[in-house]
């Protein structure tokens, strides 16, 4: 692993105007962070997908390689539980007024939140536009025309699915799922598949597809993605609610449309992303709704041929991770400066090339920025390259530019055409009102009419936007 040169730190007038800056957009209850604290730098983070050793803490060790990181070394802090219990724990580190976290490694949905309560500190005018990084992405990081944090590495819904089943139902592979296709062609493939399956073929076969539908955020994730396909939104870019019980329905109607079972796997009311890999990865169904992060798993436990990936029919929902920094760091200016290398052009090649979406645009372009970060182990080629785990070799399917094979071309437009979850401070009531409403409504035997649900639906999502 090779340092990088030399970085430069922030002067005194560019500190004074991160401290400055810190009075707008939230509500200045955190204390104001100064620039001159010693000691590390820590960065608290959810899981690192890419395993042990895996590119973020390779990033973290490559900048206290560097000059500076010698000065102000940093230490990633990796948080137990999922999203919701490391919300809640970064929330209540930083509501206290905490300096334990310097940076922190937010989902783009918490953005609004956090800046509307001042925990985080907004990074402009240190932090400008910057052209390369794409576009949907970078609004994540922005909330009431501040930038308060650097899109690290992003996340999209993808389709998975099972060539050597499509090719058993009489489909060419190659050629389907067709660029474009809409839900309705994907249940006209899982008809045909239920045929061959009842003829005696496929004999692990259950049911023609599966996703995240348990009560967490991947049943609000595939609920925006079936509203957004039908053209419902439900709120302004300032987070103000803006649908009714007429758009729900309408909504609700795709999503039941998606998820009824004459479609979906039985398990997938109770599948978290752990469960719906395994039952794709054992046979129960040709097409699964992931993230990218499942490209580099699947060739673990699936050959050639088993397994392929494409653009999710309809919309798909923007996922991922910004760096922020926090409003009671007491070295916010070194933070600002370790953000910026691990969010650089050439952080981001190593973060692709380890299996995150990567958020800047010439990530995916050919040739890419180099990634002097993490070395691959010698004997490497693009049929059998590293992962970011030490030691571990993956299989995953590569390019000449050691990237994901599917990178510049499926995983770069699914990015840039994805849609936002709604951009709200209330965002923690809004997704619980939601998935109370429709995991309910999904799961009953003998749910009620349509209307009846997008009439509760819109009282708990118009309080749950209002704060109340």
């Amino acid at each position: 692993m090779r340092a990088r040169g030399r970085l430069r730190v922030l002067g005194a007038g560019a500190v004074l105007g991160l401290l400055a800056a810190c009075s707008g957009g939230g509500s200045g209850a955190a204390p104001r962070p100064t620039s001159s604290g010693d000691g590390e730098i820590i960065v608290a983070s959810g899981l690192d997908v890419t395993g042990s050793d895996g590119v973020r803490q390779q990033l973290i060790h490559a900048w206290n390689l560097t000059a500076e990181g010698r000065k102000h070394p940093a230490r990633l802090l990796e948080l137990p539980g999922g999203a919701d219990e490391q919300r809640s724990q970064l929330l209540g580190a930083l509501q206290s007024g905490s300096s334990q976290y310097d940076v922190v490694n937010l989902d783009g949905t918490w953005i609004p939140e956090f800046a509307e309560a001042g925990l985080i500190t907004p990074l402009d005018p240190q932090v400008k536009a910057d052209p390369d990084v794409i576009p949907s992405v970078a609004a994540t990081a922005r909330w009431k025309g501040h930038t308060y944090a650097l899109p690290f590495n992003s996340d999209v819904g993808l389709l998975y699915y099972r060539p050597d089943y499509l090719k058993a139902a009489g489909f060419d592979p190659d050629s389907y799922p067709a660029a474009g296709m809409k839900w309705s062609g994907l249940q006209t493939m899982i008809r045909q598949l239920d045929t061959v399956h009842a003829e005696g073929a496929l004999p692990g076969y259950q049911r023609g597809w599966t996703s995240q539908l348990a009560a967490y955020e991947g049943l609000t994730v595939n609920t925006i993605e079936a509203f957004a396909s039908a053209g419902v939104h439900l709120t302004d870019p300032d987070g103000h609610y803006t649908a009714d019980p007429a758009q729900l329905k309408t909504g609700l109607d795709e999503l039941r449309d998606r998820a009824g079972s004459e479609y979906t796997l039985r398990g997938a009311l109770s599948s978290y992303e752990a469960q719906s890999l395994s039952d794709f990865t054992a046979g129960r169904t040709a097409f699964l709704r992931h993230w990218p992060y499942a490209y580099r798993l699947l060739p673990q436990s699936l050959g050639a041929g088993q397994w392929a990936v494409a653009p999710l029919p309809g919309d798909a929902v923007l996922g991922g991770q910004d760096l922020a920094v926090s409003a009671a760091s007491p070295r916010a200016a070194y933070a600002l400066e370790l953000a910026k290398f691990l969010t650089d052009p050439k952080s981001e090649s190593c973060l692709l090339q380890a299996g995150f979406a990567a958020t800047r645009d010439s990530a995916y372009r050919t040739p890419p920025p180099a990634c002097p970060y993490v070395s691959p182990p010698a004997g490497s080629s693009p049929s059998a390259s590293p992962s970011a785990s030490s030691g571990e070799t993956s299989t995953m399917p590569r390019d000449g530019q050691n990237r994901p094979l599917y990178a510049s071309g499926t995983l770069r437009t699914a990015l840039t055409s994805a849609v936002q979850r709604p951009r709200t401070p209330y965002y923690g009531a809004f997704t619980q009102a939601l998935q109370s409403v429709v995991h309910g409504w999904l799961a009953d035997p003998d749910p009620p009419d349509t209307d009846q649900v997008a009439r509760r639906l819109d009282t708990a999502l118009r309080r749950a936007l209002a704060g109340r």
